[in-house]
C-alpha cells in the first residue's frame, strides 16, 4: 500500500510541478523574459493611461460644483466629500472606552501635558502646551501641528526642517496640540497593508484618533473651539489634506512640502522630482485616490475654509512649476465664490521645511479676528 502511495504522488507531482532541472537555451529565457516584460509594460501602460491621461475627463463626469454661493457649493461637493470619506480615507468607528489621563511632559524646555485616550484596543496619544502665562489673553486659539514620516512629536520642538514652528506658535500666542502618528516609512508600510486587507487606511485610524482627542481637548476651558488650526509638515501636510475636507471643526490649514500635482508624484517617473511608484514607500498608496481626488480636486473639499499651502523650489517632491500650476487650479474654486483671499501659496527658494513667518502670518490672519 505504501509503494502504491509513493507511485501516486510522484505521478501527481509530475503533472501538477513545473519541471525542474531542464535546460532552457538562454534564447528561450531570452524570449520567455522579453514575452513577461512585454505584458508588465502594457499593464502600466493600461493603468498610466487610466490614472493620468483620462483622470481630467473623467473628474469633469464625477464633480458637479455649484459656485452660485458658498452654501451651495458646499452642498455641491457632499457626494465627493462621502466618496472620500468612503473610498480612499475609510475611518473606522473608533470609540472612546476610557477617561483621558495626562502627566507632565516637557519637550526641549518646554513644559506641557502628555494626554492619552484608550480606544478599545488603541491610544490615541499627543503632547499639548500652553503659552506661558504672560503670553495668555482669554481663550486661546488651537493649532493641531502634525509631525511628518520621519519625525515624533517632539520634532517640532526642533531645528531643521521643522524650525521650531510649534515653539514658534506658542510664542505666538496658540495653544498646540501635537498628534503622535505612526513613525518610519518601514513601519507604515507593514499597517498599511492590513490596512487595505481591512478595507481601512492609516490615515483614516489617526483621522478617528485625533478626531477623539479633538473632542476633550476642544471642551478645555482655555480653548477656543471656534479657533482651531491645522499645520502639518510633509507626511503631515498630507494629514492635514486628508483630514480638513472631513473635520470642519478646523477652521484654517497651513500644508508644508506635501501639496504636489498628485498625478505625476504618484505615476509619472521623472528626474526632476521623486516620483512614489519609483519607491518602497507602499503607505503613499490609497485605494482609489486618482479616480477624482488630484489635489487641486481635494483643495475643492476644504474650501471655503482658509489654506495656506507652503512649497520649496528645491524640495524634490515636486517639480515647481507643477505645483503652481496645481495651485492655480485650486485657486479657481476660492476664485469663483469671491473669496480669494482665503487661500495662498508661499512659494519659497528652500526645501523640504516649513516657513515661520508666513505660516504664523496666515494663522494670525484667519485665527485671530
Amino acid at each position: 500500500m505504501k509503494k502504491l502511495i509513493v507511485i501516486y504522488f510522484t505521478i501527481l507531482s509530475a503533472w501538477i510541478l513545473p519541471a525542474g532541472g531542464q535546460d532552457v537555451s538562454p534564447e528561450q529565457q531570452k524570449f520567455e523574459t522579453d514575452r513577461t516584460n512585454d505584458y508588465a509594460s502594457q499593464l502600466e501602460k493600461y493603468l498610466s493611461s487610466y490614472l493620468v491621461t483620462q483622470y481630467d475627463q473623467r473628474a469633469a463626469s464625477a464633480w458637479h460644483r455649484d459656485y452660485s454661493s458658498i452654501d451651495a457649493f458646499e452642498r455641491s461637493v457632499i457626494p465627493n466629500r462621502e466618496r472620500w470619506r468612503d473610498v480612499v480615507i475609510k475611518p473606522p468607528i473608533l470609540l472612546k472606552t476610557g477617561a483621558l489621563t495626562s502627566k507632565p511632559y516637557t519637550i526641549e524646555g518646554i513644559k506641557g501635558e502628555w494626554i492619552e485616550l484608550p480606544l478599545g484596543e488603541l491610544t490615541t496619544q499627543a503632547f499639548l502646551a500652553f503659552p506661558s502665562a504672560g503670553e495668555k489673553k482669554g481663550k486661546l486659539p488651537l493649532v493641531i501641528v502634525q509631525h511628518g514620516i520621519g519625525s515624533t512629536p517632539e520634532t517640532p520642538f526642533r531645528g531643521g526642517g521643522y524650525h521650531e514652528y510649534a515653539k514658534e506658535l506658542l510664542k505666538a500666542g496658540y495653544a498646540v496640540l501635537v498628534p503622535m502618528n505612526l513613525m518610519s516609512v518601514e513601519r507604515r508600510n507593514r499597517i498599511e497593508r492590513l490596512c487595505r486587507l481591512a478595507d481601512i487606511s492609516l490615515p483614516g485610524i489617526e483621522l478617528a484618533r485625533v478626531q477623539n482627542l479633538v473632542d476633550i481637548v476642544l471642551a478645555d476651558p482655555r480653548i477656543d473651539p471656534e479657533r482651531v488650526g491645522m499645520w502639518g509638515v510633509s507626511l503631515g501636510g498630507m494629514a492635514t489634506m486628508f483630514w480638513m475636507p472631513l473635520e470642519p471643526r478646523i477652521k484654517a490649514g497651513v500644508v508644508s512640502a506635501w501639496f504636489n500635482q498628485r498625478k505625476n508624484k504618484m505615476a509619472v517617473p521623472d528626474e526632476r522630482y521623486s516620483c512614489f511608484l519609483e519607491t518602497t514607500e507602499d503607505h503613499a498608496f490609497f485605494t482609489g485616490w486618482l479616480t477624482e481626488f488630484t489635489d487641486h480636486d481635494v483643495v475643492s473639499l476644504i474650501c471655503p475654509r482658509p489654506l495656506l499651502i507652503q512649497h520649496g523650489k528645491q524640495d524634490r517632491i515636486a517639480h515647481w512649476p507643477q505645483v503652481i500650476e496645481e495651485f492655480e487650479i485650486a485657486g479657481k474654486h476660492y476664485e469663483k465664490l469671491g473669496i480669494s483671499d482665503r487661500i495662498e501659496m508661499d512659494l519659497h527658494g528652500g526645501a523640504h521645511e516649513a516657513i515661520i513667518e508666513s505660516g504664523i502670518r496666515f494663522m494670525d490672519k484667519w485665527l485671530k479676528k
